[in-house]
């Protein structure tokens, strides 16, 4: 069970606001004050500083931080461990949309034709709801394939996936697709902020001192399905894994625009937080599950 200071030391976090932190503790200002003091005087650390009138976390409060979070996360698994002693525990875990859709069929397939008594909840989000839903103890680990703090979490790599641009077979281009740069004027469809197939396409135009608001028209969707299908109707191109659209790149319904500067590939990785006392238990899931 946390130490109510350390919930306090969390909430102060994510806040990164004394004030606010108490609103939401229903407690003193005061009271989160002399918390967090408590807890640097028994480190014998400053957790906190100021930079001007902005509260940060020094070195050891990040430290304190992910160690904390991976301590409520293994609580509430040993909670949950606890009301099934009876029973075959749930596994419960996230998946990206994009490996949602283009793998966890067959993944869990595979998985319960092995283990037909197995409990299963998966839920599906971007890369970055589901890194909030296990810091906070609620899903035992992600696949993802967005990118991830190495420091906090402890992964496997799944799979390693080629990230690629597409279009109709009959996409009418007005200038030859042999570089991004040229397909700024075509209606760009792009998923929403927090979704790892989207910040893969934002890092390297960034790389390349360029920008999503380079493209002339974007439009925002968040189903990877309403993308594809819009795509397929020549409404616009778009940028996901070659894995996500094997199917209609098998079936001629998409086609891969062949850019000459354009060669990515990223991982699928299985995360869960670093430094769990479950960790071993993951390890065997994901064999399982790769298996």
């Amino acid at each position: 069970m946390l130490d109510f200071r350390m919930e306090t030391f969390l909430t102060v976090c994510q806040c990164m606001n004394f004030t606010r932190a108490s609103e939401k503790l229903n407690i003193t200002q005061p009271a989160v004050s002399q918390h967090i003091r408590y807890l640097e005087k028994h480190y014998n650390t400053k957790l906190f500083r100021y930079e001007g009138k902005k509260l940060r976390l020094t070195g050891a409060g990040e430290i304190l931080k992910n160690a904390s979070l991976t301590m409520m996360h293994d609580e509430k698994s040993i909670q949950s461990e606890m009301l099934h002693t009876e029973e075959e525990s749930e596994i419960r875990f996230g998946a990206t949309r994009t490996v949602g859709d283009a793998l966890m069929a067959r993944i869990l397939k595979n998985y319960l034709l092995r283990y037909p008594d197995a409990k299963i909840h998966m839920e599906v989000g971007n890369t970055r709801e589901l890194l909030k839903r296990l810091d906070e103890g609620e899903i035992d680990f992600a696949l993802v394939e967005g990118f991830f703090k190495k420091s906090e979490y402890d992964f496997q790599q799944y799979s390693d996936e080629n990230y690629i641009a597409v279009c109709s077979p009959e996409y009418d281009f007005q200038k030859t697709p042999d570089k991004i740069e040229n397909l700024f004027q075509e209606r760009l469809f792009l998923r929403e902020e927090g979704s790892g197939t989207r910040e893969v396409l934002e890092r390297y135009l960034d790389s390349k001192n360029l920008g999503i608001s380079d493209f002339s028209r974007v439009t925002e969707v968040g189903s990877l399905q309403a993308i594809k299908e819009l795509t397929k109707a020549g409404c616009g191109i778009t940028f996901l894994y070659e894995a996500a659209v094997a199917g209609e790149l098998k079936s001629g319904e998409l086609t891969r625009i062949p850019l000459l500067d354009f060669q990515i590939s990223h991982e699928f990785a299985f995360i869960w937080r670093r430094g769990s006392i479950y960790a071993d238990r993951y390890r065997e899931l994901f064999r399982r599950f790769s298996g």
